[in-house]
């Protein structure tokens, strides 16, 4: 990889000035003593004007024009989805190290072309998993990682949110197939994440989707199984129709010498947690738990600081672009079955 910054100070563009983008704002703005927010690009004018004048940086409606005119170290893409394949790709062509929003793409074909052009640059490739930063989940992964629910014999997730018409009005690539997916790419990707992260490699999955009540491409409602490599069976239900509010984004384990319920409305609430031995950061449960009035939780920050540990040379990337493949694998998985009405099995390509 290219060589570590160590002397001053990140230079970072915002390519994207949308709903998620404040989150990358925010990180940049926590970490101002590491990193510079040199530019930002969107594409409507009067959103990038905005931005402009609230951030003092210089703005661009092409992201060629961004790579050309800036010496930049890295670029934050939270365009929509179906656009990232190709703004990464291009910043790759630039030398520039890019942080790419979930899901990384839309198509399996698109992801791995991200992934082959960061390594021919030679530059990293981030992709955005906060959640698995959230205080419970962290704590959670420790737990299955020192194997104290023995064997695994159960695990669900609920994803019950809403999202109005008015969400997918409010632009044109909303609910699209080409540059959005449904509710398991979009709003429950980082749920769908889980499942291999927390559990371990996926043998198959079986998925039906539904598109009940907006009028939309893609889905708003969707259930699916699996089964993974060591046995252990799981299923998973998605709605973006809840009535009246965001309801509930949790995750049950069930498992042999285990049991482990977090809930809430984004994974920020340890319900239930029992293991047949005892450890000391047991007592930590009740400090892990937050309170939350977004499904974001608070994760970006803590992302952004293993974003810049890795750029000075101190660590290695938590997600990188091979990392944020299997959730994309996962989600095509679950297209491919929802649409052809089969079991699919995974690796899609070996």
């Amino acid at each position: 990889m290219n060589n570590a910054i160590e002397e001053r100070k990140i230079r970072i563009a915002i390519i994207g000035c949308g709903r998620i983008s404040k989150n990358h704002f925010g990180s940049i703005e926590k970490y101002a003593d590491e990193l510079e927010l040199v530019a930002v690009c969107d594409a409507d004018a009067e959103v990038l004007k905005v931005h402009e004048n609230q951030y003092g940086v210089r703005g661009y409606q092409s992201i060629e024009e961004l790579l050309l005119n800036e010496e930049l170290d890295l670029v934050a893409i939270c365009t929509p989805s179906g656009l990232h394949s190709e703004q990464v790709i291009l910043a790759a062509q630039h030398g520039v190290h890019v942080v790419a929003e979930k899901p990384m793409a839309t198509r399996w074909s698109d992801g791995m072309r991200m992934v082959k052009a960061c390594d021919a640059a030679r530059v990293r490739l981030f992709v955005v998993k906060q959640n698995r930063s959230n205080s419970t989940l962290q704590l959670l992964k420790r737990a299955v990682s020192e194997g104290r629910f023995g064997r695994i014999y159960m695990v669900h997730l609920n994803v019950f949110w809403t999202r109005p018409q008015e969400y997918y009005d409010s632009a044109k690539w909303r609910g699209t197939w080409e540059l959005d997916g449904g509710a398991f790419m979009n709003q429950a990707s980082h749920y769908v994440d889980l499942l291999d992260w927390l559990i371990g490699p996926i043998d198959r999955v079986q998925a039906m989707t539904a598109t009940s009540a907006r009028d939309i491409e893609v889905e708003d409602t969707g259930v699916l199984n699996v089964r993974w490599r060591n046995g252990a069976l799981g299923s998973m239900a998605v709605t973006m129709l809840t009535y009246p509010k965001n309801m509930e984004g949790s995750i049950t384990i069930l498992g042999e010498k285990g049991t482990v319920r977090i809930g809430g409305m984004a994974v920020n609430d340890i319900q239930y947690w029992e293991f047949s031995d005892e450890k000391d950061y047991d007592t930590e449960i009740n400090n892990a738990n937050y309170e939350t009035t977004s499904v974001y939780g608070f994760g970006h920050p803590l992302y952004y600081r293993n974003v810049i540990e890795v750029m000075r040379g101190r660590a290695e990337p938590d997600t990188d672009g091979r990392e944020g493949l299997k959730s994309l694998e996962v989600l095509i998985a679950v297209y491919l079955s929802a649409r052809d009405g089969k079991t699919i099995a995974l690796p899609l390509e070996y």
